[in-house]
């Protein structure tokens, strides 16, 4: 009897915790999972403007030759002296990229002969190779983009293309112009209340939307139909981009 006692008073107990561990973790997420019914959303809208800072373009060599190792050896040398040239302009080795090495064969089609009306396909011919090398290039000094475009023009480049300006640091921007469309949307939230007679207990929820800055944008250049274009340095606007931040904040209210 004593043991059977003993049993219950121990099965009272383990449930007893129990019941209090229940009531505990109740009190723990009281009204975490209840949503809010009387609510009011609010709009607001930041943008911030800045001078783009950095140049962005890519210049590409193209070489032929009857074999490939004449043809990389000859895109080899006008790349790197491409390359030591934009170092000594102070363009940092981290800032130049080699974005595409492309080595492909050239074919050409041998005429054939017609003979009673009937005129055969020519044949395909392998007649050399042609090495192609893309270096990427950011210029943190945007006033110098149009003499390196010279400067890397007058070394036997091929073409230049894909010149852009863009901001470094977008982020920072970013954090600027969302930190104006909030202030914006608490002001117009602290207002609304007011008017409506009514408090505001806590935000339930949150929305961003809004546009990045695009590069502005160059075209393609050919330097060799187009040398004489780039032998004067261009004078090139770097213009000015936008960011826009627009966010919605939905807040509870009583």
């Amino acid at each position: 009897m004593r043991s059977a006692g003993t049993i219950a008073i121990a099965l009272l107990a383990i449930l007893l915790v129990v019941l209090t561990l229940y009531v505990l973790k109740s009190y723990q997420y009281i009204g975490s999972g209840v949503s809010a019914s009387n609510t009011i959303s609010v709009s607001g809208h930041g943008e911030v403007s800045a001078v783009a800072d950095i140049a962005s373009f890519s210049v590409t060599v193209r070489e032929r030759a009857t074999t490939v190792v004449p043809a990389q050896d000859t895109a080899s040398d006008k790349s790197n002296a491409i390359i030591a040239y934009l170092k000594k302009e102070g363009v940092e080795a981290k800032d130049i990229k080699t974005s595409d090495y492309n080595i492909s064969p050239r074919y050409e089609y041998a005429s054939t002969v017609c003979r009673e009306g009937y005129c055969p396909p020519g044949e395909q011919q392998l007649v050399g190779y042609e090495v192609s090398m893309t270096v990427t290039v950011k210029v943190r000094d945007t006033t110098k983009a149009g003499a390196l475009l010279s400067g890397v023009g007058s070394l036997g480049a091929s073409e230049v293309s894909g010149l852009s300006f863009t901001i470094d640091d977008e982020e920072a921007l970013q954090y600027e112009a969302r930190g104006e469309a909030i202030t914006e949307a608490r002001e117009k939230a602290a207002e609304l209340s007011g008017q409506l007679g009514v408090r505001l207990v806590r935000v339930v929820g949150f929305s961003e939307s809004g546009n990045y800055p695009t590069p502005y944008a160059f075209g393609r250049a050919s330097i060799a139909e187009d040398s004489v274009a780039l032998k004067a340095t261009p004078e090139i606007p770097t213009g000015e981009n936008k960011i826009v931040s627009d966010v919605t904040i939905t807040y509870e209210v009583r």
